[in-house]
Order: structure tokens, then C-alpha cells, then sequence
């Protein structure tokens, strides 16, 4: 018995030390990356019940610009949109203009159509930053067909939204069996960007952030206004 239990442990050590030496960083590249836009919808937006309303839209809008600041090749893509799905956002389409817009008549899966397939491949990246409605559908099924094509592709967990909570985990635990990186949309700025020295850095992306992401947002007026008008009250200097 303790010489089984101790094969056991030295077999599941050696896992560990396999799968640890084998694994690489991947970041991502703003000059190898593509940013897809996949049914944020209005319609479809109603569903979303893992964050709230206000939340979201910030998430979305925020998912939108990244692609904007760093220059990124951008596709949109709806589902149906005369039907109760409803358009993509006018915020958003005004933030990537001259982008692809795939409206798709029919395809749940977005890599079933042939005129968002040929705008994917036009980009010539080889990275995919994508986020959708609803996580377990959009999200999932193109996420998981681009791994299959050879994509290495980001999944924003931020601006993915579904039914509930549940739902979001089973999808995001699917999309990570099948190779896909789950992150949030702070990992993706913070990885696009790399050094606060760069450009795009802090210039560009501190306003995006304190129009989105208010808790960073708060942290950075906080030290904005300590800077300028600031002064040590009594017992605070610990």
C-alpha cells in the first residue's frame, strides 16, 4: 500500500513538473492582435443578468475603445439585428467607423459565416481579442472554432455577458478546456500596453479607464488631487 501511494505521488509530481516546463507565456501583441465585437446588441444586452446594466455597458463600451486606442483591426458583428436582437450600439459603430460590420442573417456561430470568416483572415493577425452576448454562445462557439483554426485568441470576461453567474462559469470553464484565455479587460489593456512608459500608455489610457473602470479611475484622482492641492492632516502620516 504505501509503495502504490508513493508511485501515485511521484506519477502526479512528474505531471505537475511536465506540464510546468512545457507551458509558455503567450502575451499579447498590439501588432499581431484583431479585436472582434460579437453581438453586443441591444436587444440581446437585456439578457445579460451576471453584471448589472450600468456595469456592462461601461464593459462593452470599454471592450470597443481598447481596439480604438491601440489601433487594433476591428470586426463587428450582428445576429439578426432587425429581429428583437436589435443593432449594435451607435457608440460603438461611431468608435470603428471604417470597420467590417458582419450583419449575419442566421449563423448562431459567427465562424459559420463566410463574410465574417473572410474579414477575420484579412486582418492577417494571428491574436484574437474577442467578448460577446451571450458568454456560453457567441462568446464560446467563436472562441473555441478559432482555436481550431489556429488562432491564439483572449476571451474579455468583462464585456462576455449571460443569464447568470452559473452560466458564465461553465463557459468560461469550457473556453479554457478547449485553450482559450479567459482574462479580464484590465489583463488585456495592461498586456496590449506592457510599460506605463509607451505609447499608448498612461495619455491615452488613463481616460479611457476613468470613464470605465471607476475604482482605478478614483485611485488615480485621488493621487491627481493629493499631488496638487494636498496637504498630511495630523496622524495621518503613519
Amino acid at each position: 500500500m504505501q509503495l502504490t501511494l508513493r508511485s501515485l505521488a511521484l506519477t502526479l509530481l512528474g505531471s505537475f513538473v511536465a506540464r510546468s516546463a512545457a507551458y509558455t507565456f503567450e502575451r499579447i501583441d498590439k501588432n499581431n492582435s484583431m479585436l472582434l465585437i460579437v453581438d453586443h446588441q441591444i436587444g440581446l444586452f437585456q439578457l445579460v443578468r451576471d453584471f448589472n446594466p450600468e456595469e456592462y455597458r461601461n464593459n462593452i463600451l470599454a471592450h470597443a475603445a481598447m481596439g480604438q486606442i491601440f489601433n487594433l483591426p476591428t470586426v463587428l458583428t450582428s445576429s439578426a439585428e432587425t429581429g428583437p436582437n436589435g443593432p449594435i450600439p451607435k457608440e460603438i459603430v461611431a468608435m470603428h467607423p471604417n470597420a467590417p460590420y458582419i450583419k449575419r442573417q442566421g449563423e448562431v456561430n459567427a465562424w459559420d459565416s463566410p463574410e465574417f470568416r473572410a474579414a477575420v483572415k484579412a486582418t492577417g493577425k494571428k491574436q484574437v481579442i474577442l467578448a460577446g452576448i451571450v458568454t456560453d454562445v457567441c462568446t464560446t462557439f467563436l472562441a473555441m472554432s478559432l482555436v481550431q483554426e489556429g488562432y491564439t485568441v483572449y476571451a474579455n470576461a468583462d464585456a462576455s455577458g449571460t443569464f447568470n453567474a452559473q452560466v458564465a462559469a461553465n463557459a468560461n470553464a469550457r473556453m479554457r478546456d478547449a485553450g482559450v484565455h479567459v482574462i479580464s479587460q484590465f489583463a488585456v489593456a495592461s498586456d496590449l500596453m506592457r510599460d506605463w512608459r509607451n505609447t499608448p500608455g498612461p495619455v491615452e489610457l488613463l481616460p479611457m479607464f476613468d470613464r470605465y473602470l471607476t475604482p482605478l479611475a478614483f485611485v488615480v484622482r485621488a493621487h491627481a488631487a493629493a499631488v496638487q492641492n494636498g496637504t498630511i492632516i495630523p496622524g495621518e502620516s503613519l
